[in-house]
């Protein structure tokens, strides 16, 4: 407040609020992890992308492949090619065994 009682007007930066965007449907997960799993080593990061069966937005894109690195099922090499390196049958063999699960 000032001297004379009156507010001062707040300034907002719009660019310092997070923009919330809708996260990528499952639907799109898993087409984009089908893909990799059949061409897995073969494209690099934005050759894949490109190459994918249904198009979508970069920014979709960047966002599934963040998802599926911290997720551990795919890898980039020192080239630049994706890579799926989560195996199915061993998390199956995994997940039966009694004395590691989460109890």
């Amino acid at each position: 407040m000032t001297k004379e009682g009156v507010r001062q007007p707040v300034v907002v930066d719009s660019r310092s609020r997070p923009k919330s965007r809708p996260s990528p449907r499952l639907e799109t997960i898993r087409m984009v992890e089908d893909f990799i799993r059949e061409w897995s080593g073969h494209y690099k990061r934005r050759a894949l992308w490109e190459n994918l069966p249904k198009k979508m937005m970069y920014q979709t894109y960047r966002e599934i492949i963040m998802y599926l690195i911290e997720s551990k099922k795919i890898a980039i090499d020192s080239e630049g090619h994706v890579g799926w390196i989560f195996d199915d049958d061993l998390y199956e063999k995994y997940t039966k065994r009694p004395d590691l699960r989460i109890r």
